[in-house]
């Protein structure tokens, strides 16, 4: 969806190869992989098995990057991050990956995702002597595993691990060591390939068919890799939960042809644009159109269930940055009037089904409406590939309070009512977790749906909240 509004900011992406003659190069092609997860910050951080050296900067990756800076951070490894503004402020202090130096050696992280219970792990950490140089949520992790009495380094890391809360796909890196960590839920999907020697992670396997690299898994909940001249080695740092695997990786975040846990993205977006089409047989339309792009595999789904032609209605500008992305709302606004275009021929005087995948504020999908029918449309039915999100997500997408959301507070009559369409239609809970298709046997199939339903699969905890510093074992 085309949120000019502030909501459904993707959390992050993130880009990590070891043993490679080339590894800046290789993740700067992973990050152009992985841009539509974030488009304010690009950072890579480079280990040529003596220093670390980092060139990042705000922008996108074509404009944080040339040949003369990667030449500058020539090694065998590296890690590197796409970043879209989450917890922490913007500011190239909080561009990623982050950067320590002290005397026991040089330390990167880079990270996507969000910990819910940062702030009073930082509080405990600056009355410990602790002092933060950035407000991202992604330092803490570096003062657990520095405060950690714990050896070798990998048991540090894996320490301070189990102190942490909430949605992560961390990358650590030392000069002779790349660790790799994913959260007991799974929240955030992480993934591992080979490029000959060489092991590359990524947050989707898209970036994996770009460089060339095959895909070997998905890394596991609670699972740690560590990788080293020694080889790879997996460890549990944690007991797995609950699979809870963000859905709107599928409906919208993640590109269509990454596979996440084995899913593809495309095939279960089809899916839930069929499965939409057989809970509202009884519109009445000529016409199938999606809003580009993530609402296109949804739409050719609904259209082959219902029989009726799939026409590019909505034409992209493909010159034009991600609206949702840029950072104020004016910004927003502007640019999603350049964004999209109706094309008159196709929807002059049809009954027009617009297929989105959800709703957040309702701002666009107005906007949109009201363009196609200026543009002649005789009716617009919009139906969404995805439930009504009634409830905020603290797990790295920007939906942090109920405010954020229209179906918070408004039926989906009301809903209706303010984007101006002829009638709206949700996917169901059911519809939308059968199309997915997880092979798993719960209720929700691994998935986390808190933005439905508000099961979220971790404790929330407020800001204010302190935690028993016994409870913290460092």
């Amino acid at each position: 969806m085309l949120a000019e509004i502030r909501g459904l900011n993707e959390e992050c992406g993130v880009f990590g190869i070891w043993n490679h003659p080339n590894p800046a190069q290789l993740s700067y092609y992973g990050l152009h992989a992985l841009q539509h997860r974030g488009q304010e910050g690009a950072g890579i951080v480079v280990s040529d098995g003596k220093h670390l050296r980092a060139v990042k900067g705000e922008g996108l990756v074509n404009d944080v990057f040339n040949e003369e800076k990667l030449k500058s951070i020539e090694g065998t490894s590296a890690i590197a991050h796409v970043r879209y503004t989450t917890a922490g402020g913007a500011g190239i202090e909080n561009v990623q990956p982050l950067l320590f130096h002290s005397s026991t050696g040089s330390l990167s992280i880079a990270h996507n995702g969000n910990l819910v219970n940062a702030n009073r792990l930082k509080k405990y950490l600056e009355r410990q002597g602790s002092i933060f140089h950035s407000s991202s949520d992604t330092e803490v992790l570096a003062h657990l595993i520095k405060k950690s009495t714990h050896a070798p380094f990998s048991e540090k890391v894996k320490n301070a691990l189990t102190l942490l809360e909430g949605a992560y796909s961390f990358l650590i890196m030392t000069k002779d060591e790349l660790i790799v960590a994913r959260d007991r839920h799974g929240l955030r999907p992480l993934a591992l390939g080979k490029l000959g020697d060489a092991y590359v992670v990524a947050s989707e396997t898209c970036a994996f068919d770009l460089i060339g690299a095959e895909t070997v898994r998905s890394i596991e909940p609670g699972e740690m890799l560590i990788i080293n001249e020694e080889g790879m080695r997996s460890v549990r740092y944690q007991e797995e939960q609950t699979r809870s695997m963000c859905a709107m990786e599928y409906v919208y975040l993640a590109r269509p042809d990454s596979d996440i846990d084995g899913i593809n993205v495309h095939m279960a977006r089809k899916r839930m644009g069929k499965a939409l089409a057989k809970e509202c047989m009884h519109i009445e339309a000529d016409v199938v159109t999606g809003v580009p792009d993530s609402s296109i595999s949804a739409a050719i789904g609904f259209a082959e269930e219902t029989g009726l032609p799939y026409e590019l209605g909505l034409i992209k500008n493909r010159y034009v940055g991600r609206t949702f992305i840029q950072p104020t709302q004016e910004l927003r606004e502007r640019g999603v009037k350049m964004k999209l275009s109706p094309v008159v021929q196709v929807v002059k005087g049809k009954r027009v089904v617009m297929v989105d995948d959800s709703i957040v504020r309702g701002t666009t999908s107005r906007r949109i409406v009201k363009m196609l029918k200026d543009a002649g449309a005789a009716e617009v039915h919009v139906v969404i590939s995805s439930p009504p999100m009634t409830h905020p997500c603290y797990y790295g997408i920007d939906t942090s309070t109920a405010e954020d959301l229209i179906a918070s507070s408004q039926s989906i009559e009301e809903i209706r009512d303010t984007i101006g369409a002829d009638s709206l239609t949700f996917l169901s809970v059911e519809g939308m977790v059968n199309s997915i298709d997880r092979p798993y046997e719960d209720d929700n199939k691994g998935l986390c749906l808190a933005c439905f339903t508000s099961n979220y699969p971790t404790e929330i905890f407020s800001d204010t909240i302190l935690p028993h510093e016994k409870e913290l074992q460092l």
